[in-house]
Parts: C-alpha cells; structure tokens; sequence
C-alpha cells in the first residue's frame, strides 16, 4: 500500500484529502496514469502538461521516481491566492 495526499483542488476529487493505495510496484507516471483512468474529471485534473508538483516521502521531484509499497506521494496543485 501506499498513501496518496491530494492537496487545494485536488481535494474535489477525494474529499477526504487522501487515500490508502494498493501498489506492487512502478513509478509516479504509473501512478498518475493509474488515477487518470478513475474518469474523466481524475483525467483532466492530472492530464499531462498540467501544473501540479508532486512530493514523495515529503521530498518535492523534478520528475520520475520510483514509488515503493510504504511510500507517500504528495500531489500539489499551484497555490494562488492574495
């Protein structure tokens, strides 16, 4: 298992603000191609291209990484406000 944190608009889709994932194995574009699959509003809000970063095991990427059964991923949309 792993455990998915959704953050600002990511929480409309898992209200709870995160989740417990079953996980054998693959990296973070596996996952996210995994939640693009949950539906269209999933495949729209983590589309490729959009700004949103993510975080593994509190540690903000640059890009790919592995993802291992334990970890936490972070997903983080921009942050605006005034």
């Amino acid at each position: 298992m792993i455990t998915i944190t959704y953050f600002g608009s990511l929480k409309l889709l898992q209200p709870a603000g995160s989740e417990q994932l079953e996980w054998s194995g693959g990296t973070t574009d596996d996952l996210l191609s995994a939640l693009r699959q949950r539906g269209p509003d999933w495949e729209e809000a983590l589309r490729p291209g959009r700004v949103f970063k993510l975080a593994l095991n509190q540690q903000l990427l640059h890009g790919a990484a592995p993802v291992s059964v334990g970890d936490e991923v972070a997903i983080l949309p921009p942050v605006t406000g005034g």
